[in-house]
């Protein structure tokens, strides 16, 4: 008993057990800060600095970028209005977007959350100086959101342009933003049913530019054609104003699609090539099918070819390579061109600046498309049919493109007749004949 009481090897023994007691403490300590660490999102400043450059591209889209696109593309008395209802819509979804929309698009809605967000983060509540999205501040997160949720609602006012009284657009803007946008945003980006099934919509197709095209067709049907439609001159008034707009468009488009990533890595990367190989693609695609059917190239059809191609690349843009980056393109050039020119015949309806044909049959397309081009070799949440054999994913983007449609549709056919019931829709003939400019806002362009 006395010698094993002084035994050497027993005291190394008991050594050995007190290291390795200390290492297995020391990696059950560091196995519970990581699993801290992964539950706590860290702040990432390259993400952050990409993300506030990204915010700032997407609002460049809208002002200046979709007004002079527009302004340039109606008659010189209605140029001011166009212009003025970009600007007006900024103002009043940033508002708008702060009290409730954020909230409904992004909160968890409870019991209703298939359908629509909650309203925790009213007046932003809760979005302070330290409160972060993933990598990110939430701050950002909502700023970067709001500029999406003020092109969509701009982006309908080319299919009325010419004819609709400043007061109505306020008011339907302002319920469609919180009855269409918002529900549906929350479907997708926000965990609700769209997101539920699986669907894929890395930057806006359903829920920006599908939505908006939807509304536009709905509100051309609903308000009627244009006095002297299809008989006098409509042509544009200032080509190189929407030459201008159209090239702020496609580089902010960069922010849009990139931007969408949320983070600065190689998604962003990759959406930012196939987003610029798409809209080259696509505005050859339209430059061609022009030059064949119309016997001329024209300005006004590369610039809408490379809108159209920016519009069918943004589902798609954080899900497919190169390669499903140029037939998404061309294709895009090439159908948008055929909706634009020969739907609008062939349904007989006013869409004044083809906001239906090139946002809503491009979104529709460029939706569709992914679910044949996502790969999971560039996004793993990704699986097409062409590279990965995975045909339910057409499906559910069909799916998703019904869904969009069909509720969109609907609401806001709804508003449309409530605000003309309220305020009247449309300005009178003597204003429409006269000009928007001088009767509603009091200026021309020379004054």
């Amino acid at each position: 008993m006395h010698h094993a009481k002084g035994d050497p090897n027993m005291r190394i023994d008991m050594k050995k057990m007190g290291v390795g007691l200390l290492v297995g403490l020391g990696a059950l300590m560091a196995s519970a800060s990581t699993a801290l660490a992964d539950e706590a999102p860290t702040l990432n400043t390259g993400d952050t600095a990409w993300m506030l450059t990204s915010t700032a591209l997407v609002l460049l889209m809208t002002i200046p970028g979709l007004a002079l696109f527009y302004g340039g593309m109606v008659r010189k008395k209605n140029v001011l209005a166009t212009c003025a209802q970009s600007f007006a819509i900024t103002g009043l979804v940033t508002v708008l977007w702060m009290i409730i929309g954020y909230s409904l698009a992004f909160k968890d809605g409870g019991a209703m959350n298939m359908y629509i967000g909650g309203i925790s983060a009213m007046f932003l509540k809760g979005v302070d100086v330290n409160a972060l999205t993933l990598t990110i501040p939430e701050s950002v997160f909502v700023t970067f959101q709001m500029t999406f949720a003020i092109i969509t609602p701009a982006l309908i006012t080319g299919a009325f342009a010419d004819r609709m009284k400043f007061s109505a657009m306020l008011w339907f803007m302002a319920l469609w933003l919180l009855l269409v946008y918002c529900p549906i945003a929350h479907w997708v980006w926000g965990g609700g049913m769209l997101a539920g099934k699986g669907a894929l919509d890395f930057a806006g197709g359903l829920v920006v530019h599908l939505n908006a095209g939807t509304a536009g067709l709905i509100c051309a049907l609903v308000l009627g054609k244009r006095k002297g439609y299809g008989t006098e001159n409509m042509a544009p008034h200032n080509l190189v104003l929407s030459l201008i707009g159209a090239s702020l468009l496609w580089v902010g488009w960069f922010g849009f699609n990139a931007g969408s990533a949320v983070a600065s890595n190689g998604a962003a990367g990759m959406a930012m090539l196939v987003t610029q190989i798409a809209t080259g693609a696509a505005s050859l695609g339209w430059m061609f099918a022009e030059w064949i059917v119309a016997r001329k190239p024209s300005v006004l059809g590369m610039i809408s070819g490379a809108v159209a191609g920016l519009v069918a690349i943004t589902p798609a843009s954080g899900f497919v390579d190169p390669m499903g980056g140029l037939f998404i393109g061309l294709a895009a050039g090439v159908v948008c061109y055929l909706s634009a020119v020969w739907l609008k015949r062939l349904l007989g309806y006013d869409d004044s600046l083809d906001a239906f044909g090139v946002h809503g049959i491009g979104g529709a397309l460029g939706a569709i498309l992914t679910g044949v081009f996502a790969t999971s070799a560039v996004n793993s949440a990704g699986k097409g049919w062409l590279a990965d054999g995975n045909f339910a994913q057409l499906w559910i983007q069909f799916e998703g493109v019904i869904y969009t449609f069909v509720y969109c549709a609907i609401v806001t056919y709804i508003i449309l007749k409530v605000v003309d019931i309220v305020v009247g829709l449309r300005v009178s003939q003597e204003v429409e004949v006269e000009g928007l400019d001088i009767n509603l806002h009091g200026e021309t362009v020379h004054g």
